[in-house]
């Protein structure tokens, strides 16, 4: 029987993308909330996912900035962009 020379194998190092990821404190906890309660109110009352997120992220000069942006900021911020929300899924005319 003869014997095989056997190379080492050295384990593939695993690929980081940090070079494109930036570095980002996560959002507070309120913060989190405030984003996650205005993105389902969003969606369920604008008649689904494209119409709330191009809602979100749209700047809108009468909220002063993206609506997904001044919700997340403040509880302020949040009741301003849920009124928007809910006045637009009542239309023009709705009384």
């Amino acid at each position: 029987m003869t014997e095989q020379a056997v190379s080492p194998v050295t384990p593939a190092k695993a690929r980081s993308n940090s070079f494109f990821r930036q570095k980002r404190a996560p959002l507070a906890r309120d913060d989190a909330r405030r984003q996650g309660d205005i993105s389902q109110l969003a969606f369920l009352t604008m008649g689904g996912r494209d119409p709330a997120i191009a809602f979100l992220n749209t700047e809108n000069p009468a909220l002063g900035g993206r609506p997904l942006a001044v919700a997340t900021a403040s509880a302020e911020g949040y009741e301003q962009v849920a009124n928007a929300i809910r006045a637009s899924a009542r239309g023009p005319g709705f009384e």
